[in-house]
This record gives structure tokens, sequence and C-alpha cells, in this order.
């Protein structure tokens, strides 16, 4: 990593606030991995993330190292990329603080997520849930990233960490690299099976709307069958057909194929063979992801070794920035 430095920096964060979902890796970890090779890629689990929502702590221990392993099955290298588990790098929660001191509470009470989650958690709205946007910036801009992959629903993140760093920058001269956000292009914004108006999320309340990396086959297969579709029994990606327009972005994320090749393709044909089509295809894209998690997941002590290490490399690089941010704020060395 340290070698790496004509390389751009990428940053990105995932909460491993259970399974990871195909809308994950389709929107995600796919982008991560094809990333590996052109940048400097440094990952983490945004384990100080899921805490603004209650967690049973054996439960969230467990997400932890499953998500760990299941974004190393999806293809993360770790002799390419670094990929550490953020609780364990204490320059985060640091680096926090000192961005709450630098950040507006008008800012953050028009972030859109805030409103969202509160809506969803009108009984625990903690300060943390108010707060996680400088968290955000903090993990962004401890690494220096020029670029941070994200989606359309993020865009607001990265203007809030652009705003804090030039405001930090402006007081104290270039501490912060002023990060770019950018939506790769392959990324699929994958909806609910079942109510395809809403991103596929693991805290679905229908179960058929989600489907996980480590379901089996058996089970994505009845997933797809059931997904939500429409009256018209034509497959063409149209407005006001939101299911089978998801299904034909899943289909076309995962094959290559473009909406006017999938048109093509299942002319003539009918729901039922459309629906199973998709659901071969994300069986048969997810199986190897499955078989090397297995491998992982039955090895601990190795992906023990992986996170360790790279935890040690993450606090060694945002150090660096801690420091500088220490000293410019006038904190005795």
């Amino acid at each position: 990593m340290e070698n790496e430095q004509k390389k751009q920096v990428v940053f990105s964060a995932i909460q491993p606030s259970g399974t990871v979902t195909l809308g994950n890796y389709l929107g995600a970890i796919r982008n991560w991995v094809k990333m590996q090779d052109e940048y400097n890629c440094i990952y983490a689990l945004a384990d100080l993330h899921t805490i603004t929502v209650r967690q049973n702590p054996a439960q969230m221990r467990k997400n932890i190292i499953d998500a760990y392993a299941s974004i190393m099955a999806c293809g993360i290298d770790v002799e390419k990329s670094l990929f550490f588990i953020q609780s364990h790098v204490h320059t985060h929660a640091e680096l926090a603080w000192v961005l709450n001191c630098y950040t507006q509470f008008g800012e953050l009470s028009r972030m859109t997520q805030f409103k969202d989650k509160s809506a969803k958690h009108a009984d625990n709205i903690n300060a943390g849930l108010f707060t996680y946007p400088v968290l955000m910036a903090g993990d962004i801009l401890l690494y220096q990233a020029d670029k941070v992959p994200v989606g359309a629903d993020q865009k607001q993140h990265i203007e809030i960490t652009c705003d804090i760093a030039k405001r930090f920058n402006g007081l104290y001269g270039n501490v912060f690299k002023i990060p770019e956000g950018f939506i790769p292009k392959n990324g699929a914004r994958v909806m609910s099976l079942q109510n395809p108006l809403n991103k596929m999320s693991k805290s679905d309340e229908n179960v058929n709307g989600c489907v996980h990396l480590l379901d089996s086959p058996e089970v994505i297969m009845k997933k797809f069958k059931r997904a939500v579709t429409d009256s018209d029994a034509c497959v063409r990606y149209a407005e006001g057909k939101d299911g089978v327009n998801n299904l034909m972005t899943i289909y076309g994320a995962i094959t290559g194929k473009t909406y006017e090749e999938i048109e093509n393709e299942f002319a003539g044909k009918g729901y039922g063979d459309f629906k199973t089509a998709v659901g071969e295809a994300v069986v048969e894209e997810l199986r190897p992801i499955r078989e090397r998690y297995e491998q992982l997941i039955a090895d601990k002590a190795y992906l023990e070794e992986c996170y360790r290490k790279a935890d040690e490399i993450a606090l060694k690089i945002s150090s660096r920035t801690m420091s500088k941010v220490m000293k410019k704020v006038g904190f005795i060395r």
C-alpha cells in the first residue's frame, strides 16, 4: 500500500448491520473489486455507524465477521486493497469529535437520511443518528481520499464532507484533500422485489423482497418467482413498470446485456420465463461467492490475521492526518 502513492486513493465503507444483499453486491461491492487494479483502494467495515440503531451484541459480533468474510468472498484481495474494521482504528472516533466542532447544527438538520431514519426509529432518535455524517466525513478525510464511490442517495454525505473539509482548510491551511464523489458507471440501483419503489434492504419487512448473498439457490429462485411485475405481460423497460424495470436492471447488471437486448431476448415470452432467467443468472453469479465464503468463515484465524494486519496499516496511514489535525487545532503533542 505504501508505495502506491501514484494511484488515486479510493475510500468506501459498508455497514455490517446484517447479511450482505444482492443490492450491496451489484450496487457497490462488485465495483470495489473492479477498482482494485486501477486505484489504491481503502475499504472499511463501518461498524461504528451501526450502533445508531440498537444492536444485540452477540449478533453484532457475528455480523461483523460474516460481513468481512462475505466481502472478501466477493473478490476483495487483501494483498491489493486495505480492508479493515473501523472500530479497531481509533482515529475515526477521534477525528469525528474534532470535526463535530467544525460542523454546523443547521447543516446536519438538513440531512434527508436523518429525517428518514428518525421516522423509522422514533423511539431512539439519538445524537449519533444526527451526527453520523460527521463520522462518515472523518472516515473519508483521514485517508486523503481522491474519490468516493457512492450511490445517488449518498451524494448529500459527500457534499457535507467537502463543506467540512473546506471550512477546516480555510481556517488552518491545506490539511484535507477535497474528495470527489462519483457514481460508478456499472453500479446498479437494485430495488425490493416486493416493493420496487423502495431500495432493496436487509430490513425489508417482506422476506421475499430482499435477496441475500448467502441465500441458497432454492431460496433465490423462489424469491424471483414471487417478484412483483405488472399486468402488461411484456418484458420492456418503461415508466410505470417498476417491478419489470428492476428485474431488467438486475439481469443487465449480471449479463452485461442492454435493455434493448433483454427486450429482444424475451420478445413473445411471459414473465414466468423472464423471472426464471433472472433467478438463474443471480444463482450462478453468487454460487462461487457462497462457496468462497464457506471456506473463509471456516478459518476464523485467517480472517483475524487479515483484518488485524489491515487495521494496523489503516491506523498508521490515518494517524498522519490525525497528528496534523491535532497540531493545527492547537493541542499539545
